[in-house]
Parts: structure tokens; C-alpha cells; sequence
């Protein structure tokens, strides 16, 4: 059964069309606390009109959702007081310093108590690494760093939810390593809802992933559990040598599937499909190795790259569509 506070996010046939585009189609999504949630999909899949609804920013056309248990309708001034934002393409002044920035943003959202605001800006500035250039001029920061400082001026009101859109695009290799670090931090402060299109960056840092295609949800799954694919659980065998002896034994296992076979070299590649994990990495190396005419070069687990996954549930779905 499930606990009502375990989620964060909870929304139940959330729809938003504007004229005749439906932006977004009947979205149930669950977000649990203490997670960092990755939002994919491809740009214009409905990833920034989501964010807007749960921020009370539009109206749904129909459905609706809660946010700690608000409703996303009637509660958003509730809700807003424990979401830390930061939009795809902040703006700041320019003049500024990264301290000051913090003081002008802690002017409209920090709550805390007055005498603590300096420490609590000097706690987000490091948190973001930028405690070295907290007094120059934003002006001359880099993107990574704008988008650091972003994320810092988000967690000024101490926040339970971080939502963030797109909060590595258009950022170098470096400075999307440094968000991603910023992002890892935070985990253990606040729960971390944030869009993307980049499939990389949602493999390294989230534990749970949806994925939106042409307004749909088309999967949402733990990363453990997404990246196990679909086809149940495959080993990867790389040997040499006369596997027919091998081959017999391991295909009378009920627990296995089906092997696909290779060569190349003069090495052979099995792809073992099994339905019981368990008893295959109690059984299935042994019985490969008991053959004296084969020695294993590799063997493994086959691990799924997120964008496989990616791949084959959105152009699978694209498939069907009339």
C-alpha cells in the first residue's frame, strides 16, 4: 500500500493543450523524497509546460496533482514556499557580485531568520563552488558558473524540492561536470526534480527516470531497473575454443532462454538471455568453465547505456502511432 507522503510529486491525468497542440497527455508522474528524479525527453516534448503546471504558473486543461500533498490548483503559494527554482534560461545583473545576487534574491524568498542570512548565503555559495568568486562581478563568469550560481540562488530559502530545467544545456563538457557535482551534493538536503534532454547526465546522477515523448509519459522506472532492459537479463561470454559441449549443457538450464552466437577472430560471443538472475550467477560461468575444450576470454552482465533504452522505448512507441 501506498504512503501518501512518499511522494513528493504525485500527479493523476495532468493535460495541458494550447488551441489545438496537446503539450501534455494525461501525466501521471510520482516523485519520491529524497530522490533525484530525471525528466527526459527530446526538446518539445512537454518537459518545460510539466514544470510550469506544478509551479502553479498554468492551468491544466485537465487532471491535476499535488506537491507535498498540495494541490497544484488551489495550494501553489503553499507550494512555492518549499520549491527551490531555477528556469532553463536565468537572467541575472550583470554588475552584480555572486554575494549580492544572493542577498537581492534572499530579499523575496529567504525565510529564515535575518541574523542568519549572511551564513546561509556563504553555506549556498560553497555548496555551488564558488566561494572563490562570491565578490567579483557575475559578468565575467563562465556558463557552468552562471548556472552554479543559479542553482545556489534556488537553495537560498532552504528548499525541499529543487526543480530545475534544463540545468546543464548549452554548457561545455567542464561545466556540465561541475553542475552534476553541484546536483550530487545537494541529494542529501533536498529531493532534485530536473528536466533534460541529455542522456549522459541523467545516467550518472539519477536514481529515477521518466521519460516524456510528444507529451507522453512512455516510461518511468528506477535507473537500475530502466538500464536492466527489457528483454530480461543477458550475459555476455567472450571464449575460444569448441563451445558445442558447453552450449548443451547451459541450454538444458530452464532458467535460460535462448543463446545468441558470434564469431569473429576466431572468438566466439554467446548473448545468454536468462529469466532468473539469481540462478545465473550461481550456475552459469561454472558451467561454461567445467568444459576443458573452451576458455573464457570475457563474461559479464550485459549493462544497458541509457540512450539504448532511450532509443528503443521512444522509436518504439513512435512505431505504433497511427
Amino acid at each position: 500500500m501506498e504512503t501518501p507522503n512518499k511522494w513528493v510529486i504525485n500527479t493523476q491525468g495532468l493535460s495541458k493543450s494550447y488551441k489545438d497542440v496537446e503539450a501534455l497527455k494525461s501525466l501521471d508522474l510520482k516523485v519520491a523524497k529524497n530522490s533525484i528524479f530525471g525528466f527526459l525527453g527530446p526538446n518539445g516534448a512537454g518537459k518545460t509546460t510539466t514544470i510550469k503546471l506544478l509551479l502553479g504558473l498554468t492551468r491544466p486543461t485537465s487532471g491535476g496533482g499535488t506537491v507535498f500533498g498540495h494541490d497544484i490548483l488551489r495550494d501553489n503559494v503553499e507550494i512555492r514556499k518549499r520549491i527551490g527554482y531555477l528556469a532553463q534560461n536565468p537572467s541575472y545583473y550583470e554588475y552584480m557580485t555572486a554575494r549580492e545576487t544572493l542577498r537581492f534574491r534572499a530579499r523575496f524568498f529567504y525565510t529564515g531568520l535575518k541574523d542568519a542570512l549572511e551564513n546561509r548565503i556563504a553555506e549556498t555559495l560553497e555548496m555551488a563552488g564558488l566561494t572563490n568568486k562570491a565578490d567579483r562581478p557575475i559578468k565575467g563568469f563562465s556558463g557552468g558558473e552562471l548556472q552554479r550560481l543559479g542553482i545556489a540562488q534556488a537553495q537560498v530559502n532552504y528548499p525541499d524540492l529543487l526543480i530545475l530545467d534544463e540545468p546543464a544545456a548549452n554548457l561545455d563538457p567542464g561545466g556540465r561536470r561541475d553542475v552534476l557535482e553541484v546536483m550530487e551534493r545537494l541529494r542529501k538536503y533536498t529531493t532534485i526534480f530536473y528536466s533534460t534532454h541529455i542522456l549522459d547526465d541523467v545516467q550518472q546522477v539519477s536514481d529515477t527516470v521518466a521519460i516524456l515523448n510528444h507529451g507522453e509519459l512512455v516510461a518511468q522506472a528506477p535507473m537500475e531497473e530502466l538500464l536492466a532492459g527489457s528483454d530480461g537479463t543477458i550475459y555476455t561470454v567472450v571464449m575460444e575454443g569448441d563451445p558445442s559441449g558447453a552450449q548443451a549443457r547451459v541450454t538444458r538450464r530452464e532458467w535460460v532462454s535462448g543463446i545468441d552466437t558470434t564469431s569473429m577472430n576466431g572468438r566466439i560471443t554467446w548473448r545468454v538471455h536468462v529469466s532468473d538472475e539469481q540462478a545465473a550467477k550461481a550456475e552459469l560461468l561454472r558451467l561454461i568453465l567445467s568444459d576443458e575444450e573452451t576458455t573464457v576470454i570475457e563474461f559479464g552482465r550485459k549493462k544497458y547505456e541509457l540512450e539504448e533504452v532511450f532509443l528503443s522505448i521512444v522509436e518504439g512507441k513512435e512505431n505504433v502511432q497511427p
